[in-house]
């Protein structure tokens, strides 16, 4: 299609405390884009502890609640790794969603689960005229027009085994699906960077943090030498299981210390901060934009391989899981207060991406090929 004016795209994802909420948050900031271009966008999304429903109706979305009911047995053939996040076989989860499609024919299905693939895809596109599947992992097939994988070090050719040969990938961060307001407030961010200083943290496990690393950030912080005048901004989602304990410890803190639930502002949030700890997630690509360095905490295996190319590429220095952040952070804190190394990774994330990764994804939406 040549126009997305008038077009009809249904995002299927889901939220829970187990998936996190950055698959929900990065189709949103892809449907707001397609939204100002004059598509309608609708969403659907199983009902899992710790879902997002309500979220993306105030975001002025339609949204279908997909059922939350006792998962059928995984199929001892089904190899995909994450078909446990479903909460049903994926032969279920197409039908439904085929049937909150109501009958109608929708212009692109954008799918963002790392329980569905190339199977499920076939089985919608009867229903959709075009698909884009968001993937981070490259370990199940696709049949789709669109690929999106916004990570560091990713490459095209990763794919090449597991979409057909008509499938376009879009690979690595300069694709990363932040929205318009982090590259609004690229270049304010970075200017306030040229004389790096250390007195503002910013805490953010993404919107579940299930392990609590947040808190076990703040008792290690306790321990570490920081500027009298320092003070900590940790942000969370209201489905954070251990959002009431964190407050708790937040009051105990030797440094001013707020905590902030759901915010609409979270670019601005970290323009105004000079160091982040935080998830090796979505949030990553945020804060690159903005080149606000960051100490990675890993809170899933499928994290690691992007905080270590992070790392590697001096944007970041990764701690490790929140019990090796325990031991480890006071030290990194310390050599941070000594040296340049704030300066030096403030530029290194500022290439990582320049946040304008949904209008290249919109162009190639449009593309005639597609």
């Amino acid at each position: 299609m040549t126009d997305l004016a008038g077009a009809t795209v249904v995002f299927r994802a889901d939220a829970s405390l187990q998936i996190g909420t950055g698959h929900v948050m990065r189709c949103l900031a892809l449907a707001s884009a397609l939204k100002e271009r004059g598509a309608q966008c609708r969403f659907v999304s199983r009902a899992h502890v710790g879902h997002l429903l309500e979220y993306i109706g105030r975001q002025g979305y339609e949204v279908a609640t997909l059922p939350l009911t006792p998962a059928a047995p995984v199929a001892v053939s089904d190899t995909t790794a994450h078909a446990g996040w479903l909460g049903c076989d994926w032969q279920t989860d197409a039908q439904q969603t085929i049937v909150a499609l109501g009958g109608r024919r929708t212009d692109w299905i954008v799918v963002d689960h790392y329980a569905l693939d190339g199977r499920w895809e076939v089985e919608l596109h009867a229903h959709a005229a075009h698909m884009l599947a968001i993937d981070d992992l490259a370990d199940r097939s696709h049949r789709c027009e669109l690929l999106v994988d916004q990570n560091l070090g990713r490459q095209a050719s990763d794919y090449e085994r597991l979409v057909s040969s008509g499938c376009r990938v879009l690979a690595g961060p300069r694709f990363a699906l932040l929205r318009r307001e982090f590259a609004a407030l690229r270049e304010r961010s970075l200017q306030r960077r040229t004389e790096p200083v250390l007195r503002h943290l910013l805490i953010t496990m993404g919107g579940v943090d299930q392990p609590n690393a947040t808190e076990s950030v703040l008792h290690a912080l306790q321990r570490c030498d920081l500027p009298p005048d320092c003070r900590l901004s940790v942000v969370m989602g209201a489905a954070a299981p251990w959002l009431e304990s964190v407050r708790v410890q937040a009051g105990r803190m030797p440094w001013p210390t707020e905590v902030l639930v759901d915010v609409d502002d979270m670019a601005q949030r970290m323009v105004d901060s000079d160091l982040a700890i935080g998830a090796a997630g979505g949030t990553a690509w945020e804060r690159c934009c903005l080149g606000l360095p960051t100490l990675l905490v890993v809170l899933a295996d499928n994290q690691v391989s992007g905080a270590r190319a992070l790392e590697a590429c001096g944007a970041a220095v990764l701690l490790g899981d929140a019990n090796s952040a325990m031991h480890s952070l006071s030290g990194i804190l310390s050599r941070l207060l000594r040296g340049d190394e704030l300066d030096e990774m403030a530029d290194a994330a500022s290439c990582v991406t320049d946040g304008r990764g949904v209008a290249r994804v919109l162009a190639e939406m449009v593309t005639p090929d597609v």
